[in-house]
């Protein structure tokens, strides 16, 4: 009777330890400060997909996006409607790179996503294509 009880503690135990998954914060890709003052990232867009998706900007400093789609054949946008924040834009990828300027003016965690959907399927967005920008002191 030692054993079980032993056995059924240790596997208490076991199982309080592993539990269920813990969740972990994905570390964000930060952005690098230029000497000029400017943050700047750049981000592709591809099927279903932004990379990177978690960014990090600092607050009160101007930033640079540089944005492109990777080849395939559906269209993709990167949208963000944060104006509270300084971040309001809507801008469609292409394979040439073009840069969205902005100045994050408000902490927090904040939402970009592709807006495009095809006819009688899933938005982009509800596919996965979605981001976040972190912004810090």
């Amino acid at each position: 009777m030692k054993i079980l009880g032993m056995s059924a503690a240790l596997l208490f135990l076991l199982v309080g330890l592993s539990g269920a998954p813990q969740e972990t914060a994905q570390p964000g890709t930060a952005a690098v400060v230029g000497s000029d003052g400017i943050q700047r990232l750049e981000i592709s867009g591809g099927d279903y997909y932004f990379a990177p998706n978690i960014i990090v900007l600092k607050v009160n400093v101007p930033a640079e996006l540089t944005v492109k789609k990777m080849p395939g054949r559906k269209p993709h946008k990167i949208t963000m409607r944060s104006p509270e924040a300084g971040m309001d834009f809507s801008v469609a990828l292409h394979a040439a790179p073009q840069t969205i300027k902005f100045t994050p003016t408000k902490v927090g965690v904040y939402t970009f996503w592709c807006p495009e959907r095809a006819p009688l399927s899933k938005s982009h967005r509800d596919r996965g294509m979605t981001g976040k920008i972190e912004v810090v002191q």
